[in-house]
């Protein structure tokens, strides 16, 4: 059978284990964006685990357009905030870290309802809590570069625009952007006339989702832990946890 067909085999009709059927008609047809290249949308939501459970498939995983897609988030955000706003680089640096962080793109996928199409290992589709996060935020960011790669910029802005960017305001209402580092940071060397450490924990997790633990300390106590996909996430959630018990 020829690539493209097998392609079309699993958008259409294939069921998966433990996953029922994935309908791709319906997902485009809730977004409102319809692919002229299927296989680059099969392909967004095609996770590794899946991949190495059934290697005759011949597929691709969905890194590269993660990768891809981080970029585009990224550009098309921080073009948004640049030509909105006129406050200062570290405002709107602090800002788009609070619209693209790991959390807020895995709460938007969940809500598009990403979880049911995406292709995962019979493991991987039983876990839960932080794990399924990262997935949801990565595959949400493989969406994107696939629906860059296949209908281009100003269609993918105006996705972000339209799915999005809408959540800045609540970010902004609620100062959710504030960076709980340098806020513990304030407080501990107000009160306390110490510096706050970060040490990261504990590591674990395949490569493609990695953990990390990391404590945040005062002197030789710890104050809080805090998880994360990359060291400085986990260090900005340990903070934001010690501002919490401080």
């Amino acid at each position: 059978m020829l690539q493209k067909e097998k392609i079309s085999k699993l958008v259409e009709n294939q069921k998966f284990p433990n996953r029922g059927k994935k309908d791709f008609k319906k997902l485009e047809k809730k977004l409102g964006v319809v692919f002229k290249n299927k296989d680059l949308l099969v392909r967004a939501f095609t996770h590794r685990s899946y991949l190495n459970e059934n290697p005759k498939l011949n597929l691709k995983n969905n890194e590269r357009l993660e990768f891809l897609g981080d970029a585009v988030l990224e550009l098309i955000v921080t073009d948004y905030l640049f030509n909105n706003y006129s406050n200062q680089e570290g405002d709107l640096t602090s800002w788009r870290a609070a619209l693209v962080k790991s959390q807020s793109l895995a709460d938007l996928a969940s809500n598009l309802n990403f979880g049911e199409f995406i292709l995962l290992s019979k493991g991987e589709s039983n876990d839960g809590g932080k794990a399924r996060q990262y997935i949801l935020a990565d595959t949400f960011e493989a969406f994107l570069g696939a629906l860059y790669l296949d209908q281009g910029y100003k269609v993918a802005k105006k996705f972000i625009e339209n799915n999005l960017l809408p959540s800045l305001s609540k970010i902004l209402e609620e100062e959710i952007w504030r960076d709980s580092k340098s806020t513990f940071q304030e407080l501990s060397q107000e009160k306390m006339k110490i510096t706050p450490t970060y040490k990261v924990l504990k590591e674990f997790g395949p490569d493609h989702i990695k953990c990390f633990v990391s404590g945040v300390f005062l002197g030789d106590k710890l104050i809080a832990e805090g998880e994360g996909s990359s060291k400085q996430e986990s260090e900005e959630n340990a903070a934001e946890n010690a501002l919490k018990n401080f």
